[in-house]
C-alpha cells in the first residue's frame, strides 16, 4: 500500500511541482556530515528548477537505501516561469556548468576517495554533460545518470566521458514526444539544436570520435530505453515518469549503486 501511495502522489508532482520550494526541508537530513563522508549524489533539476519532481528523485534513492549525501543543485534562476530562458541561455549554462564542476572539485577535496554521482533530469541531464566538460583533467566522477536528457543526439561526448570513472546511464522514453520532441524541435535543446533530443530517441553514436568512440564501443555509455515493464513502476513512457519516486527506487537506484 505504501508503494502505491508513493507512486500515485509522485505522479501528481507534475501538476504540483512549484510546491517543492515549500517542502525543501524534507531533504535536510540527507545532507548530513555522516552521509557526506560516504559519498555524494548531486541532482540537477530540469528547466523548472528545484521542485517536487527532483525531490522525488532524492526520496526514491532514499527509499532504495542509498546512504550517500543527496543534494539538489538548482542551476536555474529559481523562477519556473523563466523555463524557456533556462533552456536556451548560453550565459546561464556556461556559468552554472562551472559552478557544478566547482562543487564536485570542492567535495572531492574535502572528502577524497568518496564516490560522486550526478543525476540530471531533462535540462539537468544536459547540464550534467556540460558540467563534466568543465572538470579539470585530473578530476572524475564515479557515474552519471541522465533521465530524459534535453541534449541533442549528436552532442560530442568525448570530453564528458573522459571525466567519468564508471558508466553514463542514459534513460530515454519513446513516448516523450511533447517535451523532447515537439518542444525541442520548436524551442531547441540546451545545447542549441532544434532536434528530437537524446532523452527521447537516443544518442547518435556515429558522431562520437576518438576516446568517446572507444568508450561507446566498450559500453561506457549505457542507454536504457523505456520498456513496458516500467509502467508497473509508474513510468508510462512520458517525460515525467522517469522521476517517479517508485521508478527511481526500483530502476534508477540499482544502476547508481552499480556505478
Amino acid at each position: 500500500m505504501r508503494r502505491l501511495v508513493r507512486g500515485i502522489l509522485s505522479s501528481l508532482s507534475g501538476l504540483l511541482f512549484p510546491l517543492g520550494k515549500l517542502l525543501c526541508w524534507r531533504l535536510v537530513p540527507y545532507r548530513s556530515t555522516d552521509r557526506l563522508d560516504r559519498g555524494l549524489v548531486l541532482i540537477l533539476p530540469g528547466i523548472e528548477g528545484e521542485s517536487l519532481l527532483n525531490q522525488d528523485i532524492a526520496l526514491g534513492l532514499v527509499d532504495a537505501g542509498i546512504g550517500l549525501a543527496i543534494e539538489i543543485h538548482d542551476w536555474t534562476t529559481g523562477w519556473f516561469p523563466l523555463a524557456l530562458f533556462h533552456l536556451r541561455s548560453r550565459i546561464l549554462h556556461a556559468k552554472q556548468s562551472r559552478v557544478i564542476a566547482d562543487r564536485v572539485v570542492a567535495y572531492q577535496h574535502e572528502f577524497p576517495g568518496r564516490p560522486v554521482h550526478i543525476v540530471g533530469h531533462s535540462g539537468g541531464g544536459a547540464m550534467a554533460v556540460l558540467a563534466l566538460e568543465e572538470l579539470p583533467e585530473d578530476v572524475a566522477v564515479t557515474s552519471v545518470i541522465l533521465l530524459n536528457a534535453a541534449i541533442s543526439p549528436r552532442h560530442d561526448l568525448t570530453r564528458a566521458l573522459a571525466c567519468v570513472e564508471g558508466k553514463v546511464w542514459s534513460f530515454r522514453s519513446c513516448g516523450d514526444w511533447f517535451f523532447l520532441g515537439l518542444g525541442t524541435l520548436l524551442f531547441g535543446s540546451v545545447d542549441g539544436c532544434h532536434v528530437i533530443c537524446a532523452g527521447a530517441g537516443g544518442f547518435d553514436r556515429s558522431n562520437s570520435s576518438g576516446s568517446a568512440d572507444r568508450a561507446l564501443t566498450a559500453g561506457q555509455l549505457r542507454e536504457v530505453p523505456w520498456r513496458f515493464e516500467m509502467a508497473g513502476s509508474f513510468h508510462f513512457a512520458g517525460h515525467l515518469g522517469c522521476v517517479n519516486r517508485v521508478f527511481i527506487s526500483e530502476f534508477v537506484a540499482n544502476v547508481l549503486a552499480a556505478g
